[in-house]
């Protein structure tokens, strides 16, 4: 994993098969052409709303900022037979993943096996007792997963497929995946008549049914909702966007109540049960009345409800034990203890700064490393030791000393890169890959996902909330 792998060109003269077409017409559109449309769709993004609010930013006023998330116009594509493979590894791994949580809450299978110690779990902030012994529909807790996918270079000039990390609580940036379509089929519709690219403007039907899926048995025709915890959320766009996309209803905490057990939303009609609730509220806002009781964004009760059966919360309550990353490392062990199979997906090397030998190597080499807060996330709390000073790492070194249980780290990898738009013309530039997987009675996903790009030259922080942008992901039709 050392040299950074193109996703376009081979070398300075020769281009991927996959990309020759599109390159083929890059070469012919004028500079101007293309800033105009990037502007174009600026405007557009501006006009609908697509931005995100960054915490603790302040505007020149002093007030809270909502930004645009940059859109870049030159896609990420993706051949035929990679997604294929990268399709039944993300399958394998969501599946996996599932399987250990739902054993977290029931048998502890892989704690008493000595596969993953049991203070990894009874310790993680993010387990729940409240769901010891509760079942769920199908076993699935996470039914919406964003799995995070790098390519690194390999000494070869080749390039392989990691996962970087799981988001399993309440992952964001669907919506980005599907507005980057459309923006690229209203300017350059062209190049879907000469491409054939895989759609993914049907996801928020595969959406609905997976979350229509997991309703209670009783009920035939579920009520599905979409819970936000408000316009001054940062993902508030998605939250909105989806249930549109959807049909449904966008409700907040008080727009709920519960009743001998049931959840009901608070309508012009009267009151009407709801059966299924998408959740973007995380587990501590969730019910006043059993984690934090100062939440005003959750609905007091609905904990009862929910572990009666008569409520299905998508992501399930306790989910985010799998998606630490002080978990992380034990996937692979998982895949291969619930379901017999070896990864098709790797995970990056990494070190738990919690053993003694691991620590001491990573103190070792903290100018190459790359070390992550166990639950930090959005590019936070972090160090990238190749991009840092020396009085950045001997700050860092203390904080990982005195705390180094609640470290992880990783090589610093070469991230592929993609050629992108920017201020100075064509450049490559870092990206990353979410796809979204789908669990309920199956496990399906558009063909996809949402490509990340760290806009800022040499940078391999890809985060929105970092100044990272978005480009569409192309995966060609076989």
């Amino acid at each position: 994993m050392r040299s950074s792998f193109d996703e376009m060109q081979i070398s300075s003269t020769q281009v991927r098969e996959h990309y020759r077409g599109y390159q083929q017409w890059l070469a012919q559109q004028p500079g101007d052409v293309m800033k105009s449309r990037r502007e174009e769709a600026e405007m557009i993004f501006r006009r609908v709303g697509i931005t995100f609010a960054v915490y603790g930013a302040k505007d020149e006023d002093g007030s809270g900022t909502e930004r645009l998330i940059p859109f870049d116009l030159i896609p990420r594509v993706i051949p035929a037979h990679e997604w294929v493979d990268m399709e039944k590894g993300l399958r394998q791994r969501v599946v996996a993943l599932n399987r250990f949580i739902h054993d977290v809450y029931h048998g502890q299978d892989i704690i008493r096996a000595g596969i993953v110690p049991g203070e990894q779990i009874f310790k993680n902030a993010q387990f729940r007792p409240e769901m010891m012994g509760v079942d769920v529909p199908f076993g699935v807790y996470s039914h919406i997963s964003g799995i995070d996918i790098v390519r690194a270079g390999n000494a070869d000039g080749s390039g392989s497929y990691y996962v970087l990390e799981d988001n399993l609580r309440v992952p964001s940036g669907v919506s980005y995946m599907l507005e980057n379509r459309k923006m690229m089929m209203r300017l350059f519709p062209e190049l879907f008549s000469q491409h054939r690219v895989e759609p993914v403007a049907h996801y928020p039907d595969m959406l609905l049914e997976t979350l229509r899926a997991v309703a209670p048995p009783s009920v035939n025709e579920p009520t599905v909702v979409v819970l936000t915890p408000g316009m001054y959320n940062s993902a508030y766009f998605e939250h909105a966007f989806l249930a549109q996309q959807m049909g449904i209803e966008l409700v907040e905490g008080q727009d709920l109540f519960v009743k001998d057990n049931f959840v009901y939303m608070r309508t012009t009609q009267g009151p009407k049960r709801v059966d299924v609730i998408y959740r973007r509220v995380d587990d501590d806002f969730l019910d006043p009345t059993a984690f934090r009781p100062d939440s005003t964004l959750g609905c007091a009760g609905l904990l009862g409800a929910y572990r009666a059966g008569n409520v299905a919360l998508s992501n399930a309550i306790g989910t985010g034990v799998a998606d630490d990353k002080s978990i992380y490392p034990y996937v692979p062990k998982m895949i291969e203890f619930y379901l017999g199979e070896k990864p098709i997906l790797n995970n990056v090397p990494t070190y738990l700064c919690r053993e003694a030998d691991d620590l001491k190597y990573v103190l070792d080499h903290l100018a190459e490393l790359v070390v992550k807060e166990v639950h930090g996330a959005g590019g936070y709390g972090m160090l990238v030791g190749p991009a840092s000073t020396k009085a950045e790492i001997a700050e860092f070194r203390a904080v990982l000393e005195a705390n180094p249980s609640g470290y992880i780290a990783q090589p610093t990898l070469a991230l592929s890169t993609c050629p992108t738009f920017v201020e100075s013309g064509i450049a490559p530039r870092h990206i990353d890959l979410r796809p979204f997987v789908l669990s309920g009675k199956t496990v399906q996903m558009v063909p996809g996902g949402l490509t990340r790009v760290a806009l800022k030259e040499g940078s391999l922080v890809v985060n929105s909330s970092q100044g990272g942008g978005t480009k569409d992901t192309w995966v060609l039709e076989q």
